[in-house]
């Protein structure tokens, strides 16, 4: 599958040296505002492999813009806007490189914790439940298969680690790290916006399992910030292929990661490296979620 943009492992190629550089993102200080780059690296397991995907950062770039516009007014968010061919020196002589693939924001204040929302039992938090009757401390009916339903959608935060892997943690330890009424308004908005994405995805056919967002304040007021229900935070299944006791096909990260899982290969680096045959799949399945969520703002970047 060929992508519309070109590969972009990092802004060092362009001679751009980034202030921050996440797994995936890297981060420009320019005054009042900040500019976000999606960069097409990939990681699992907290581990940057080293063959990208190309186009990758674009797709999550413009993928997070398709569902700020969905949400329009009822959800704020960091965004400026999104426009390479806006951006100021020396940025704006690589606007071909970084079309699609930048966001301008606000300066936040970020909220120290990972707001997770899973509405179908799978993952870790069906290990969990197996364990312990219970996903992150909320208890559950006996004898719920794999892959079924919550009886309602279940915010279990994490801390968020700058390295390593999260904790899962309760509200109460979520309070102690952001205060309470902060703790309880992003679990708030959270399920809100948990719940009304999974409802439109679902007229699309395909099913939200969980997500994770990230917040900050701005303003005084809690707002979005990063990405927003791409494939990398969220868990996106195809509608029919879900049955209950068995996962279904994968259409996000997780195709990677289920590569991954049968290598001979301990979760830390180096990576191993990756097949042009995973790397397609990988990719593919992103373009898929896409096209299918939003076929208008898919066709409009070029996906």
């Amino acid at each position: 599958m060929r992508m519309p943009y070109p590969t972009l492992v990092s802004c060092r190629e362009l001679g751009l040296s980034p202030q921050r550089a996440g797994k995936v993102r890297e981060l420009f200080d320019l005054g009042e505002h900040l500019l976000l780059v999606a960069t097409d690296r990939i990681s699992a397991f907290d581990v940057v492999m080293d063959d990208p995907v190309p186009g990758r950062g674009a797709l999550l770039t413009q993928m997070t813009l398709a569902w700020y516009e969905l949400f329009g007014s009822g959800v704020r968010h960091h965004l400026v806007h999104a426009d390479a061919d806006r951006l100021p020196a020396p940025f704006a002589a690589h606007a071909g490189r970084l079309r699609g693939r930048v966001m301008l924001v606000r300066k936040a204040r970020r909220l120290d914790i990972e707001a997770v929302v899973r509405g179908y039992l799978a993952g870790s938090g069906f290990k969990d439940y197996v364990r312990t009757g219970a996903v992150c401390g909320h208890p559950l009916p006996p004898g719920l298969p794999l892959c079924a339903e919550l009886p309602q959608p279940l915010f279990t935060p994490s801390t968020k680690a700058e390295r390593g892997h999260d904790r899962n943690i309760d509200l109460r330890q979520a309070a102690d790290i952001v205060g309470r009424p902060q703790a309880e308004a992003i679990r708030d908005l959270s399920l809100r916006i948990y719940t009304e994405a999974r409802a439109y995805a679902r007229t699309r056919g395909i099913l939200i399992a969980d997500t994770k967002f990230e917040f900050g304040v701005v303003d005084d007021a809690i707002v979005l910030i990063d990405e927003l229900l791409t494939p990398d935070s969220s868990r996106y299944w195809d509608a029919a292929t879900w049955a209950l006791g068995r996962e279904p096909d994968s259409m996000d990260k997780q195709i990677l990661r289920n590569h991954l899982e049968t290598l001979p290969w301990g979760k830390t680096a180096p990576a191993p490296r990756l097949s042009p045959e995973i790397v397609e799949r990988t990719a593919a399945g992103y373009v898929e979620i896409f096209r299918r969520l939003f076929p208008d703002p898919a066709a409009r970047s070029g996906f």
